[in-house]
């Protein structure tokens, strides 16, 4: 697991492409209808508007297009508003495109945009969900998003926590250096532990949490 001071700068553009080549197909063979459902995870939207703003953020980031409010609610539902007219299948080629061009990009700034990659990861498994589709906050991208999120909590200096995973032999160590507050400790899945960092809903699923509350992991929060 690359450490957060030995940033890998091709780790957002791969975790990127790995995700393109899973979601893209699955979107191409879904008719219009199904872009019309609601996505729970981002209340108020469809799945054509997550896709329509994971499209319009990732252009941004190709065109190097920062307003003074870039990425913030105005932004995204502007976004979404420009593409009112578009036909699913646009949205899903600029998505593709965004897809590709972004990671050089990403790699070029430092670190700064890095997060940009695995929120859209995560808006991919907001879809998933969606959908019905298998694998949400899951997949080949897992082990890139997962050295991501050690990352960005680090930076971040966030709750430290000890991440027992089901579907990894060695534990995961978030957040920051521990302090007089002793690390949390997580026990359970990798997707689940995505879902409680991305302020996702775990209802249902079995994982134990022991020394934070849910909310206090959330990095989107």
């Amino acid at each position: 697991m690359t450490s957060a001071e030995e940033r890998d700068p091709e780790l957002p553009g791969r975790l990127l492409r790995t995700e393109r080549d899973a979601l893209v197909p699955l979107l191409r063979a879904r008719p219009d209808e199904d872009f019309a459902r609601p996505a729970a995870a981002c209340p108020g939207w469809t799945v054509r508007d997550v896709l329509a703003h994971c499209s319009a953020v990732l252009m941004r980031v190709v065109e190097s297009r920062y307003e003074k409010d870039v990425f913030s609610p105005a932004s995204n539902d502007r976004d979404i508003a420009e593409r009112a007219e578009w036909q699913n299948q646009q949205v899903v080629d600029e998505l593709e495109r965004g897809m590709t061009e972004a990671g050089p990009v990403i790699a070029g700034a430092g670190g700064v945009l890095d997060g940009i990659a695995l929120g859209e990861w995560v808006h991919a498994g907001d879809v998933r969900e969606a959908l019905g589709e298998p694998g949400a906050y899951a997949g080949p991208g897992l082990p890139d998003a997962l050295a991501l999120l050690v990352r960005i909590t680090r930076e971040r200096d966030h709750v430290p926590l000890q991440a027992d995973l089901d579907d990894l032999d060695e534990p995961l160590r978030l957040g920051g250096v521990p302090g007089e507050r002793p690390p949390a400790r997580y026990i359970g899945d990798a997707a689940t532990l995505v879902r409680l960092y991305a302020g996702r809903s775990a209802a249902g699923v079995s994982y134990e949490l022991a020394g934070a509350k849910e909310e206090e992991l959330n990095i989107y929060g």
